[in-house]
């Protein structure tokens, strides 16, 4: 059975992500999903999943093989909360349930890697501050936040990402950048995969100016 490297990807699709910003979210995933599928490492081993989170949280898609996928269409509520914290716990239960562990005779999947996006910070905080050390426990190989918009709570995501992006607006050429910036990472990760542990997912490719990281 050949080693898959498993990415997540958590939305907000809260009701301030509705209308322009949603779908350039949309738009941002095309993108990445069809620049994936042109990269031949990518293509042999990527897995996706999506999970979004306003005042529900669901798994649109469970860990599903890069070569068969068909991106999910987000959508968006008129209004509501932001569970990010509910959103990090159905996370870890995804990554225990589907991420193939190393077992006598046979290796496991790569470590996996963690895209979150959010335009505002998390409504139910108790949760969240519950889940955040069992996220930094979960065995990413890397964790990257992005900050949307200028409601953005960036130091939120700082809590248990390795990096964070800050976009100042929530605009389709915003979106776009950021995906774009994601897909790259994301190929990045399936070529490290045999460089010594740590190294795994560890490096990112230079963002673009529209993107700005803090550590």
């Amino acid at each position: 059975m050949s080693r898959r490297l498993p990415v997540y990807l958590l939305i907000d699709t809260s009701g301030s992500m509705r209308g322009e910003p949603i779908q350039a979210v949309n738009n941002g995933i095309l993108t990445m999903v069809s620049a994936l599928k042109q990269d031949p490492h990518a293509l042999e081993t990527v897995h996706l999943s999506f999970i979004t989170f306003d005042r529900e949280v669901n798994e649109v898609m469970a860990l599903s093989p890069l070569d068969t996928l068909t991106p999910p269409t987000l959508e968006t509520p008129e209004s509501g909360p932001t569970h990010l914290g509910e959103a990090l716990e159905k996370l870890i239960a995804s990554v225990g349930r589907d991420v193939r562990k190393t077992a006598e005779g046979e290796k496991g999947d790569w470590a996996p890697l963690l895209f979150v996006m959010t335009d505002g910070k998390p409504s139910d905080l108790a949760v969240f501050e519950d889940a955040v050390p069992k996220v930094k426990s979960a065995g990413f190989a890397n964790i990257i936040g992005c900050a949307a918009g200028p409601k953005a709570r960036s130091e939120d995501l700082q809590k248990f990402c390795h990096s964070t992006a800050l976009l100042d607006t929530l605009d389709s050429a915003g979106f776009s950048q950021f995906f774009k910036w994601v897909s790259e990472a994301i190929a990045g990760g399936s070529r490290s995969q045999g460089a010594p542990a740590g190294e795994q997912g560890g490096a990112l490719p230079p963002p673009p100016e529209e993107i700005k990281v803090v550590i």
